[in-house]
């Protein structure tokens, strides 16, 4: 496996973990422990930069090539939905995650929870559809080359 070949699976293992950070995350302040809460979310956060610089250096040393989806039909439409709802999202969520944690670590629980009602649910979908979009490529509909 090359260096370049590392890359899918360690971005997806970073979004997938970021999934899970964000859920134990909400299952703390669901429970009004905050400390536990901010530890989480900001693992969460951390966990999706190196996702961020990971990808950028994929593709990157890739030159721009993209992998190409082998799927036809149904699969293809449905990959096709999940990849362009994933992408607009994952594009969208920056600023809100930002403006969420900035909130939080500020104490400013009520502009917090206000945009954080919204971040969690979307973050949460690109982090597993970051996933899924991961496993239509390379496992269930690979490319030849």
């Amino acid at each position: 496996m090359t260096a370049v070949q590392f890359f899918p699976p360690l971005n997806a293992s970073l979004n997938a973990l970021s999934g899970i950070l964000l859920a134990i995350a909400y299952w703390f302040i669901r429970r009004k422990k905050i400390a536990q809460h901010r530890r989480f979310m900001l693992a969460a956060c951390g966990t999706s930069l190196l996702f961020l610089v990971c990808y950028v250096t994929y593709h990157s040393l890739r030159g721009g090539v993209v992998t190409r989806f082998a799927g036809t039909g149904f699969w293809r439409t449905t990959y096709l939905t999940i990849l362009t709802t994933h992408t607009i999202l994952a594009v969208t969520i920056v600023p809100m995650a930002i403006l969420s944690v900035w909130n939080g670590l500020k104490m400013r629980v009520p502009q917090h929870r206000r945009i954080a009602r919204w971040t969690f649910p979307l973050w949460m979908y690109v982090s597993v559809t970051g996933v899924l979009v991961y496993f239509f490529l390379y496992h269930w509909f690979p490319s030849a080359g």
